[in-house]
């Protein structure tokens, strides 16, 4: 039977990001893709993600300033250009269920820099929002885009050249926990490993349920939409924000990014379906009720161009989950909720150095695989 130090899960973002940075530090490493590298049956394909520090809660403020740090090091090992910093604005409903005070909190405890705009001042700096005057907003000029599916490709390619062996189309069948390590069956033959990182997402518990350790889930289809605006310059991303919009139904969006088109979408849309039901076609009532949103609130967004379709695995609370099995601790689970992208390359290199040091250097008390240390973190989004 091969043997290898690390066994990785799964090669959308988390699990290139963790394979990469497990290759950084000189183990060896196997990883496996049950589909073809860049597939779309997940979170991690299509072009744009956004990028940000405004966040209501602490925790995930400061493991997002470690990710910019992670991203300025992964752009300057690699030589790619990975990021484009766009400014972010997140808008608030005084009447929405999500506070804007609690973005305020975190963000002053954090030391991140921040402005309040109220809706003249939103419509003095961003003409093309058009808002009522019972919303607040939050800017943040840190915030912007990651190219998504050229992430994922970087993070593939130098974790190679360091190294690691990749296999796609190779379906990991089960995990067996023993006194060595994990012996993993795969369509292809088992490997044995010191540490398996559990990077799956939707299809986690697939491999945990034979082991009693099935983590609550609720998997869905999602879509994002691209519009056609008249004047796509009026949206390119040196004018236009990255945006939020945090209420009862959640939308965000972004600037023209490698097209004259604008994206958007609606946070969590209840489409709820297991991965092996996904239809990968579009709902029309959300198309339609994403293009009122948008002609409501950005007028010259334009018609709707297309819609595409990406998959959540939400946690309860939308929770980050990143860690050890308490039953079995060669086991490192990683479950990003929907909105971890951003945080990539710092949830590749936490699980690298839980697999191979068995701590890492980052704050991640509120994020076990359990339960927190001291109670659920707040609803995020985006």
């Amino acid at each position: 039977m091969e043997t290898f130090d690390v066994a990785v899960v799964g090669l959308g973002a988390l699990g290139s990001a963790a394979a990469y940075h497990l290759a950084r530090k000189g183990v060896s490493v196997v990883a496996f893709e049950q589909f073809d590298l860049g597939h779309v049956r997940g979170a991690s394909h299509d072009t744009s993600r956004i990028v940000r520090t405004s966040y209501g809660a602490p925790e995930y403020v400061r493991l997002a300033q470690s990710a910019y740090r992670d991203w300025a090091d992964l752009e300057a090992v690699t030589g790619e250009r990975l990021l484009d910093i766009t400014g972010g604005i997140v808008f608030f409903p005084d009447d929405g269920p999500h506070s804007i005070d609690d973005f305020v909190g975190s963000l002053t405890a954090s030391g991140v820099p921040f402005e309040i705009l109220d809706d003249v001042a939103v419509h003095a700096r961003f003409p093309q929002f058009t808002i009522a005057t019972d919303v607040r907003a939050i800017y943040t000029a840190d915030s912007g885009v990651a190219h998504a599916a050229r992430t994922v490709a970087t993070l593939q390619l130098h974790a190679r050249m360091n190294g690691a062996e990749l296999r796609d189309r190779t379906a990991v069948e089960r995990i067996d926990p023993d006194a060595d390590g994990v012996v993993v069956h795969t369509s292809r033959g088992d490997v044995r490993a010191r540490k398996v990182v559990l990077a799956a997402d939707a299809w986690t518990n697939r491999l945990l349920e034979p082991l009693g350790a099935a983590i609550p889930l609720t998997v869905m289809q999602e879509q994002v939409s691209y519009f056609a605006p008249a004047d796509p310059q009026f949206f390119d991303r040196r004018r236009f924000p990255v945006w939020i919009w945090e209420d009862v139904q959640c939308y965000y969006g972004f600037p023209t990014y490698g097209e004259p088109t604008i994206k958007a979408a609606r946070d969590v849309s209840n489409n709820v379906m297991a991965p092996e039901d996904r239809t990968f076609v579009p709902s029309p009532a959300l198309i339609a009720q994403l293009a009122s949103f948008m002609a409501g609130t950005i007028p010259a967004s334009g018609e709707v161009l297309r819609t595409v379709t990406c998959q959540y695995a939400l946690t309860e609370d939308r929770r980050f989950l990143i860690g050890a099995l308490d039953e079995h601790p060669d086991v490192i689970v990683a479950l990003g909720a929907g909105h971890a992208f951003k945080f990539t390359p710092t949830i590749g290199r936490v699980l690298a150095e839980l697999a191979v040091d068995g701590t890492t250097s980052e704050d991640i008390a509120r994020f076990t695989v359990t339960a927190p240390v001291d109670g659920a973190v707040p609803f995020p989004v985006g």
